[in-house]
């Protein structure tokens, strides 16, 4: 495996019509290690329908009930009580009910050798200190409707698509080759506003469009973004083009005529058998296969739908048709990435999340992992128990690997690109120097704004000590205070194995790929509570 890749586990599912309806095979298409490879065979069990009726009744807005198996006793499991039995208990029932079906879903999923491929596969992440990217293929239009996303291995455990360890996308195997993505340096955005309706299901007026365009324009120009983007990277650039309400052929033009990467639609959707339906403005609809040749031939990476029910197929008769979803039918064309909606979303919760997402790619996140630190923040705006941070779904191309912008160098991601021209003016400097040691040891200098510290040779300030990782740690200088009176803001970065302990009037504590302010006089150990123990100290340079 391929040093610096992030490993990655596909698993598939798909339904073994010869011996049973309820019956489905799970195994693994891709792996980090041979041994991971796996296959499990399992019948879908009633305990999974009923919960997933719960769900339907307690947080869908679609009036009519999904079923992902047909039960000869379906009367039987209609039977029992999905609401709870007083009006006050409603908030408690609807986090029950999220966590007991992401409990079950979980179980179902990961049993038996899909359990212990998913195991070694974390275990092969967390030694080269990565995340782990999990992609669901789902091969089953059945099983697409449900919010997988939702899945956790037991209670007071994390989601699977908020874990900080994972990278969970669905992904498509029956996909058209992906041509060569450009990991570009600038974000150039065409925002589209389509035909709309309010709250009453009354078309926007042109005025209300323009105010939402100039609000979303807001978000997506990444000012705020980039401010609050906790990155030394350079700022990413962003490019925002707007069409409001235009016709097909204005569209392709757009889209033909300027070298966009991201197209953004907002508007009203529905589902429909090519792909969904798209509404860009009165009589002018497109659908989903429509869409897929102009993005895919404009070489678009990332599509991104504030649009209800974009990830969801289109159902008669209580069963989903093959391939009949936007995100689908997107990326089986070969688009590389596809964000949509689940399901009916707010316009408060979609800005909230469009703006923790374009943070997040302004500090040159992939964009699976964008994906699940937005994600995160609906969670902690809108609370568990609500389905706003379920309703985003993300599909990708299994050929890629989710860099929208082009990462820098590891030499220069650590610093910025210029150091504050102040920098070389200032009257302080920081340095590193062993306390209580018989041996005379020179102190450190942060020199240049940055200090490498670790086992390694080539390291800064190399330790040889036993639990010092290779690259343990660095000390950086990210602003430099205007006034030359005040000294430079200095932290620490942690990257190893063991951590970083920083002492305070509360004892010791322990930071673990974490960043940290630092302050003159403060104690750190490198490893081990066992090891030596140094002061990080700021001083006025001498003369």
């Amino acid at each position: 495996m391929t040093v610096g890749v992030t490993p990655c586990l596909s698993l598939a599912i798909e339904r073994l019509t010869q011996t049973g309806s309820d019956n489905f095979a799970i195994w693994v298409l891709k792996a980090p290690l041979s041994s991971a490879y796996g296959f499990h065979h399992c019948s879908w069990p009633h305990s999974l329908t009923r919960k997933w009726l719960a769900w339907q009744e307690m947080f869908s807005l679609q009036t009519q009930l999904h079923l992902p198996v047909t039960h000869n006793d379906l009367e039987t499991i209609e039977e029992n009580p999905t609401h709870p039995s007083e009006d006050n208990a409603i908030q408690g029932y609807g986090g029950r009910l999220m966590q007991d079906f992401g409990i079950g879903l979980w179980q179902w999923l990961f049993s038996d050798s899909i359990r212990n491929s998913f195991a070694q596969s974390r275990g092969v992440a967390h030694g080269q200190s990565q995340m782990l990217r999990l992609r669901l293929d789902l091969r089953d239009p059945d099983l697409i409707p449900l919010p997988w996303e939702i899945m956790q291995p037991e209670a007071g455990k994390q989601s699977i698509s908020l874990n900080q360890k994972l990278l969970f996308s669905r992904t498509i195997s029956d996909v058209d080759p992906l041509s060569p993505v450009e990991r570009a340096g600038t974000l150039r955005i065409l925002l589209v506003l389509g035909e709309n309706q309010d709250v009453r299901g009354r078309p926007k007026t042109k005025l209300q469009l323009e105010n939402e365009a100039d609000l979303l324009r807001e978000v997506l120009n990444l000012d705020n973004a980039i401010a609050s983007a906790n990155s030394l990277a350079t700022p990413v650039k962003a490019e925002v083009e707007t069409l409001l309400q235009p016709t097909t052929a204005e569209l392709i033009e757009a889209l033909e005529t300027h070298n966009y990467n991201v197209f953004f639609f907002a508007g009203h959707g529905i589902p429909a058998p090519d792909g969904g339906l798209l509404y860009l403005a009165e009589n002018q609809a497109l659908n989903g296969t429509e869409l897929a040749q102009v993005l895919v031939r404009t070489r678009v990476t990332l599509a991104v739908f504030n649009a209800c029910w974009g990830a969801q197929p289109d159902c008669r008769e209580q069963r989903a048709i093959p391939r009949s979803s936007l995100a689908e039918v997107l990326v089986h064309q070969g688009v590389p990435a596809v964000l949509a909606m689940r399901d009916s979303i707010a316009d408060a919760e979609a800005l909230s999340f469009i703006e923790a997402f374009t943070s997040a790619i302004a500090s040159r996140q992939t964009i699976d992992s964008a994906v699940a630190i937005a994600r995160q923040q609906l969670l902690m705006l809108y609370k568990f128990n609500q389905p706003a941070w379920t309703l985003p779904i993300l599909y990708m191309h299994p050929e890629f690997e989710g860099q929208l912008i082009q990462p820098l160098e590891p030499s220069i991601t650590e610093l910025p690109t210029i150091l504050p021209s102040n920098l070389a003016s200032s009257r302080f400097y920081a340095f590193l120097r062993p306390v209580d040691t018989d041996t005379v040891v020179p102190a450190t200098s942060v020199r240049g704004g940055l200090m490498r510290i670790g086992r390694k040779s080539d390291n800064d300030l190399a330790i040889t000590e036993k639990w010092v990782s290779q690259s343990h740690a660095k000390i950086f200088c990210r602003e430099v205070e205007t006034n030359l009176n005040e000294p430079s803001c200095f932290y620490l970065e942690d990257d190893s194995r063991f951590g970083t302990f920083v002492y305070s009037q509360q004892g010791w504590r322990k930071i673990h790929h974490q960043e940290i302010r630092l302050y003159s006089g403060v104690h750190l150990k490198f490893g081990s509570l066992q090891g030596q123990t140094w002061e990080f100290a700021i001083e006025v340079e001498p003369g």
